[in-house]
């Protein structure tokens, strides 16, 4: 008969030790009963009411990240990141179109010089276009360069008003033609060449920490399974 190969050896017994106990300190075993121990801290949070108008900002928010979000909305979550942001709000101020005050004392001063008999050179200002009045759809077809920022808040306050969906600036001035450039490069490069990349991702879907545990869970199941029936 071969002998046995193999096999673990024998794990020795541990050896009980008797725990030392010092007989001038009494165990006291805390009572959580009233007028007792306060408890240990731990989260209430899923034992507060919230008041309602959170309630509905969480779900809200909670079901936007469920349902899936079509391309064309989805395209509107890639903004503009801050640096660039910030420098191209720089330059849409210096275009910014006079308010009605400005205009006032410009028509004033038109008409006090036509009185004396001047005359007066109409120049027009290189002013920021804005309204989808003005500005057309066609920046894909025709290769204008174009770019998404957060905020229509932010957009209106450049041209004097409380909210603008659309800016566009039709030509600059030849001191900030070089800032302007550098600006293009990087607004084309992150939106106009990436389009066909962008109308086709889909936005959403994304399930909550239970669910995305669940899924994996069965996808290594899945894959286990695959890897025994190939072995």
């Amino acid at each position: 008969m071969a002998p046995k190969r193999g096999g673990k050896a024998p794990v020795p017994a541990k050896k009980k030790t008797d725990k030392v106990t010092n007989p001038l300190f009494e165990k006291r075993p805390k009572q959580f009963g009233i007028g007792g121990a306060l408890p240990p801290k731990k989260d209430l949070h899923r034992f507060v009411k919230w008041p309602k108008v959170v309630r509905i900002q969480r779900q809200r928010r909670i079901l936007k990240q469920r349902l899936k979000v079509p391309p064309a909305l989805h395209q509107f979550t890639r903004t503009l990141d801050k640096n660039l942001a910030t420098n191209l709000f720089k330059m849409l101020l210096k275009y910014r179109p006079e308010d009605k005050a400005a205009k006032k004392e410009r028509l004033l001063k038109r008409a006090q010089a036509e009185a004396e008999g001047k005359t007066v050179e109409a120049k027009k200002p290189i002013v920021v276009k804005y309204g989808l009045n003005h500005v057309t759809y066609l920046c894909r077809k025709m290769e204008v360069p174009y770019c998404i920022v957060k905020g229509k808040s932010r957009l209106g306050s450049i041209v004097h008003k409380k909210t603008a969906s659309v800016l566009c600036l039709t030509t600059v001035k030849n001191e900030d033609k070089l800032e302007f450039s550098k600006i293009l490069e990087a607004i084309k490069a992150n939106f106009n060449d990436k389009f066909d990349e962008v109308r086709k991702k889909w936005g959403g879907g994304v399930m909550g920490s239970k669910s995305q545990a669940k899924t994996k869970a069965r996808e290594r199941l899945i894959a286990k399974e695959a890897a025994q029936r190939m072995n």
